[in-house]
Order: structure tokens, then C-alpha cells, then sequence
């Protein structure tokens, strides 16, 4: 009887041991996912410098940080260096963000573009004739400039949301979007002084549950009623640890989408 019960002792203390692991276990994977949260919530989504913070409304900011939250982060998102796509099968576009230089390769205009962004110098080749000209020149980088400025908002305009001279309007929300039909919040992104259009309006409808964006609307004049542009955000991948939407609708396709972790240097300098 003492051998049966010296047994049993032992098989609970197993049975005991064992519980205590696995609530040890859960315990660890629920402290490590407080700490990732807590992680991105410390780096946060800081707004570059120009973003119109005065009169942007406090909900519209808080949701345009869910936004990103929702997408990978703002750490991911600073942490990918190289972006890789096709525009619409029309074009590829090759951008260095850490030295915001880009490649844009458009073969139905036998055209090569090599751009430094911000120094707006490089080279241009079009009919597979490179363009020395200096005027001449300067006209097609600025021709670059605005392709890659249009082309990688449709790629990353949800880390966007905060860029410099933008304000964000909390609109309100509504029980479906137009596209996906899916409850959403409704906020207005307008722009002063910044880019090719500044005049213009995103309307963007974040769901409730995913806080990802369901529709977003394009009027060219911030006053204008009715959307010039309206498309859904589907076809969602993830890129070292960032989410990327390709499928707009119809022939709004963003294909070929990658984050190279290396690429070699003189792509961006020769032909």
C-alpha cells in the first residue's frame, strides 16, 4: 500500500509540474506579446516635420496611428531600405529610401530614369538615347520626380498619413464603406504646399476591427463633392514585416512588390 501510494504521490507531482510549465509558458508568450506592443507603442508614428499638427483633429491622428499599427508598424516600416514594383504593368520603380534615390525603368518609352530625389540630379535615358542636354535633362528628372511621387503613394500612402504640410479631418463613420462594405471610420487627408497636387483630398474609410483601409477616394480639389478616383485596398502581402496592398481594382494592379535587404549600388547610377 506504501509502494502504491509513493506512486501516486509521484504522478501528481508530475501532473503538477507539468500544469505549472504550461501556465509558465502561456505566461511567457503573453509577456513577449506585451512587450512587442508596448515596443511600437514606445517607437510610435512620429510626424514629420511640417505636419500640421495645430489643426489636425485628435481623432484623426489617433486612427491614422492605428492605421500604421495595422500595417506592421512605423519600426518596420523604417527598418525596409529598399522598395521594388510594377506601376500598373507600366512601369518599375527601384527606390533607395534610406538615400531616397530611385530607378524607374518604363519600356514602352524605351526610358530608363536614374534620380537622386532630393539633390534632383541624375541621368534620364529616353528611346534608348541618354539626354545630356542640361535643360533638357533637368525636365526629365522632373518628369521622374513626379512619377515616383504618384507611384509610391499608391504604394505606401498608410505610412503617409503624417507627412509634412498634411492636416487630418475627422469626417465620421459610417456603417459600410463603398468598396468592401465593412463598418469604418472616415478621415480627410488635405495637403498645403506640398507635393504636385497639393490641392487635392484623400478620404480614407479604416475598418473598425483591422483598422486597415477599405476604400480610400481621390478629389482633385479639396472642396469637390464627388471622388475624382475611388478604389478598394485589397490583395494584402506582407514585406519584412510591413503589409503591402496590391490589388486596387480593375487595372489599378501594383504587381511584382519586394523589399530587397541589398541591392547592388550601380543600379541606380548606370543604364
Amino acid at each position: 500500500m506504501k509502494h502504491t501510494n509513493f506512486h501516486l504521490s509521484i504522478f501528481i507531482a508530475f501532473i503538477l509540474a507539468a500544469c505549472a510549465g504550461e501556465t509558465s509558458t502561456s505566461e511567457a508568450e503573453d509577456t513577449a506579446t506585451l512587450s512587442v506592443q508596448n515596443m511600437e507603442a514606445d517607437y510610435g508614428n512620429p510626424a514629420a516635420p511640417g505636419f500640421n499638427l495645430a489643426d489636425s483633429d485628435a481623432r484623426a491622428i489617433e486612427l491614422a496611428d492605428s492605421v500604421v499599427i495595422a500595417y506592421g508598424g512605423r519600426r518596420a516600416y523604417d527598418q525596409n531600405r529598399y522598395f521594388k514594383w510594377n506601376f500598373f504593368g507600366v512601369r518599375e520603380l527601384t527606390w533607395d529610401k534610406q538615400e531616397q534615390r530611385v530607378r524607374i525603368d518604363f519600356p514602352s518609352k524605351k526610358a530608363v530614369y536614374l534620380l537622386d530625389i532630393e539633390a534632383m540630379t541624375g541621368r534620364a535615358m529616353i528611346d534608348g538615347t541618354e539626354i545630356t542636354n542640361p535643360d533638357s535633362l533637368a525636365v526629365a528628372l522632373g518628369e521622374a520626380k513626379s512619377i515616383w511621387i504618384n507611384d509610391s503613394y499608391w504604394l505606401i500612402h498608410q505610412f503617409k498619413l503624417k507627412d509634412s504640410g498634411v492636416t487630418l479631418k475627422y469626417v465620421d463613420d459610417t456603417p459600410v464603406d463603398p468598396e468592401n462594405a465593412r463598418p469604418s471610420y472616415v478621415i480627410d487627408q488635405t495637403f498645403a504646399s506640398v507635393g504636385d497636387t497639393p490641392g487635392n483630398r484623400y478620404r480614407l474609410y479604416i475598418d473598425k476591427e483591422s483598422h486597415k483601409i477599405n476604400t480610400w477616394q481621390f478629389y482633385r480639389e479639396a472642396g469637390n463633392e464627388e471622388a475624382n478616383m475611388q478604389t478598394p485596398w485589397n490583395g494584402e502581402s506582407e514585406f519584412n514585416g510591413i503589409i503591402l496592398s496590391s490589388d486596387r481594382g480593375g487595372r489599378f494592379q501594383l504587381q511584382d512588390i519586394s523589399t530587397p535587404k541589398r541591392l547592388k549600388a550601380d543600379l541606380f547610377t548606370d543604364f
